[in-house]
């Protein structure tokens, strides 16, 4: 079973940066696709951005030309790179890795607020 530990979140201004660590307990070349959901209160989680081998990725049109997803394969770990970001970025971030089954993190605060 796979293991995800994040890290990387935080409060942060408009405008400002933020880069999230999703680690994984096995090999992620096991992996078949990661990456980032987030959930806002009285919310719906949704896809922020994913990434395959190849590797392929995707974004949410919100997120599209600020955040970068990618993989350190010899680290175990995929990155979202957040830029420019803005108030409603702030949500619950949540690392996903698929493999046999959807297997989450535990998820990160992210607070963008003056």
């Amino acid at each position: 079973q796979v293991q995800l530990v994040e890290s990387g979140g935080g409060l942060v201004q408009p405008g400002g940066s933020l880069r999230l660590s999703c680690a994984a307990s096995v090999s992620i070349f096991s992996i078949n696709a990661m990456g980032w959901y987030r959930q806002a209160p009285g919310q719906q989680r949704e896809l922020v951005a994913s990434i395959t081998h190849g590797p392929a990725t995707n974004y949410a049109d919100s997120v599209k030309g600020r955040f970068t997803i990618s993989r350190d394969n010899a680290k175990n770990t995929v990155y979202l790179q957040m830029n420019s970001l803005k108030p409603e970025d702030t949500a619950v971030y949540y690392c996903y890795a698929d493999r046999s089954r959807r297997t989450w993190g535990q998820g990160t605060q992210v607070t963008v607020s003056s």
